[in-house]
């Protein structure tokens, strides 16, 4: 199966690259947008930074010490999306091996000697997710044996340790490279280096073990903290590790933990991570949107994560964040001409951020950049586009589970179905049975914010339409071509408000449409977004070259100056304010009209 996650058992098996096929829309475009120009970008800076010259032996090495990984992520895009340049950067690698399987440009002379910080097991994990790409689309060649041997020094090196790596990644690799392979070992080092994490196997740092999530064992955790990217790596891993071990226990804890994680530690857009400094989880109810770090990569594992719990249990909350965060961080940090991105995804930008020259040495601001000193979240992108498809549905004994809605054909079995839709411009579906027929239950997911969709099937006396609730709605029949379903889910935007216990939103609100947040956006010389209030009228809607803007009633006021800004007693009133209608965007498009401040959550008028 040409996919990225083939586990061996679950409630749902996933309809691959083989078997989904995107057509011009929303996710089409983006992942065409990748074939043609984000990887062609990326491997392009990479050239040019030296990072691929390190492979060749170009001296003096450049780069961070993880920056093997991001050729490797670049490799496995190239393998998902068929890309020409792949045999010859694949080349490079397998020319930097070492007899005994040994693959590292930075450790060669001090092998595994700092694994808290030395990313030797990361750079694996990701060097085996493009051996299985390519294994998948391809076959058997050069490369994959490459890293067969990778994956086998691994296991020598490791089984037998009480050793693991600083940043999880390796564990998910070699369950995938065991289900791509059949070879039991691969499974086997990665139980051990789940069960390890937490014993402790790591040494201390200032930030804590937690850090690593070395704090205590994985089945112990309550919830995901720590370092969000390796907290959400691990996860996935774990569930991997259940999956293919029958190890319920295992599947419950991660499940727990990410319930908590989604309800207390989650941003509206579905963005994970409050901490810049240390790239970390908050405490529970702190999300503070201008210090809000929701790194791109973290979206792209946090979906990773949900999709796999997806497939292992057919529940639809799993389905319902992986939409939340694949429209709003996903779609967010590449700009539309896929030559810059967002590394962090803030929801408020108070400064306008200045155009990067060159290389950008900041993670945060507000504004993308062609690259960055760690350039993970471009080519993590380049990866996730490349197999966007086989995340958009799956299957089992009864029939076909759509759950993310993007024009394409669906084939399986007998059935090929034709999607049409332009969601989430509107709500909007058409499924149609374009060849093939017999009976077969088609389920469509029904977001959580969908209260009210309907469902109707076309029939020669007209369309039979019924109301359907957040879930999957279900029909089952003898199926023929010309057969079809049509599922209108409500797009009227909404005011949504937070947790009361969220000391940093207190006071707000935010706008969202379908699964897409809003923001207000000041680019250039346009007014600034302090001193705006918005007002209880319901939001209305604006069509603006193809893209759904939203408009609020606002008071954009001047707050009471003074040398100092609290008080005591009655809190002085604001200068009399202007009356305004407020403009609010997508969040996934802002920033592309240059340099701007924006914010999500909106001061709401007493």
């Amino acid at each position: 199966m040409v996919n990225p996650v083939v586990p061996s058992s679950g409630a749902l098996t996933p309809l691959g690259l083989d078997a989904v096929r995107l057509a011009s829309g929303f996710w089409g475009d983006r992942v065409a947008l990748n074939g043609e120009v984000i990887i062609a970008h990326c491997q392009e800076w990479m050239e040019k930074e030296g990072w691929i010259g390190n492979f060749r032996g170009d001296l003096p090495r450049r780069g961070r010490e993880f920056s093997d990984s991001e050729i490797y992520k670049l490799l496995e895009g190239m393998a998902w999306a068929g890309h020409p340049a792949l045999p010859e950067l694949a080349s490079a690698v397998a020319g930097a091996q070492k007899e005994d399987g040994y693959l590292n440009t930075r450790w060669n002379d001090d092998r595994y000697s700092d694994l808290e910080w030395g990313h030797e097991l990361y750079c694996y994990g990701h060097l085996i997710q493009a051996g299985v790409a390519r294994l998948r689309t391809h076959g058997e060649d050069e490369f994959t044996e490459v890293v067969r041997r990778a994956a086998d020094h691994v296991c020598d090196r490791f089984m037998h340790s009480t050793q693991t790596c600083g940043h999880p990644v390796v564990e998910m690799a070699l369950v995938e490279l065991y289900r791509a392979t059949g070879t039991e070992r691969y499974l086997e080092m990665a139980r051990r280096f789940v069960e390890r994490r937490g014993t402790p196997a790591l040494d201390d740092i200032p930030f804590g073990r937690a850090y690593f999530q070395d704090d205590m064992p994985v089945r112990r955790a309550e919830v995901f903290r720590g370092h969000v990217v390796r907290a959400v790596y691990l996860a996935s891993g774990a569930v991997d590790v259940a999956v293919e071990t029958g190890d319920d226990e295992l599947l419950a804890a991660i499940e727990a933990q990410w319930e908590r994680t989604v309800a207390r530690r989650t941003h509206l857009t579905g963005g994970m991570g409050s901490h810049f400094i240390d790239e970390a989880f908050g405490e529970d109810f702190e999300l503070p949107p201008d210090r809000a770090y929701s790194e791109t990569c973290a979206g792209i594992g946090s979906i990773m994560l949900a999709h796999r719990l997806l497939l292992a249990t057919g529940r639809v909350r799993y389905a319902d964040l992986a939409e939340r965060t694949m429209y709003n961080v996903l779609a967010t940090s590449p700009a539309s001409d896929g030559r810059s991105f967002f590394y962090a995804n803030p929801l408020r930008v108070r400064v306008p951020a200045p155009p990067p020259e060159g290389v950008n040495l900041r993670a945060d601001g507000g504004l993308r950049s062609p690259w960055f000193t760690v350039s993970c979240c471009p080519n993590n992108i380049a990866r996730t586009l490349a197999s966007l498809p086989a995340y958009l549905a799956t299957t089992d004994q009864g029939g076909v589970q759509i759950h993310h809605y993007a024009s394409g054909e669906i084939r399986h079995g007998g059935l090929l179905l034709r999607v049409e839709t332009d969601y989430p411009r509107s709500g909007a579906v058409t499924v149609r049975v374009a060849e093939g027929g017999g009976p077969a239950r088609l389920s469509l997911r029904i977001p959580n914010w969908a209260h009210g969709s309907t469902l109707g099937q076309v029939s020669p006396g007209g369309v039979d339409e019924r109301v359907v609730e957040p879930g999957y709605a279900v029909v089952e029949r003898d199926w023929r071509p010309g057969d079809e379903i049509r599922l209108g889910l409500p797009m009227a935007p909404r005011w949504t408000r937070p947790d009361p216990r969220m000391d940093a939103l207190r006071g707000c609100a935010a706008v969202e449409r379908g699964p897409v947040v809003y923001c207000a956006e000041s680019p250039g010389d346009e007014a600034d977004l302090d001193g705006i209030e918005v007002g209880p009228a319901a939001p209305v809607e604006h069509d603006a070259g193809g893209t759904v803007e939203v408009e609020v009633e606002a008071v954009r006021g001047r707050p009471p100056g003074g040398a100092w800004p609290y008080t005591t007693g009655t809190r002085p009133a604001a200068e009399p304010g202007e009356e305004t209608r407020l403009r609010l965007v997508p969040y996934h498009g802002w920033g592309n009209r240059g340099p701007a401040t924006m914010r999500v959550w909106l001061p709401v008028r007493d």
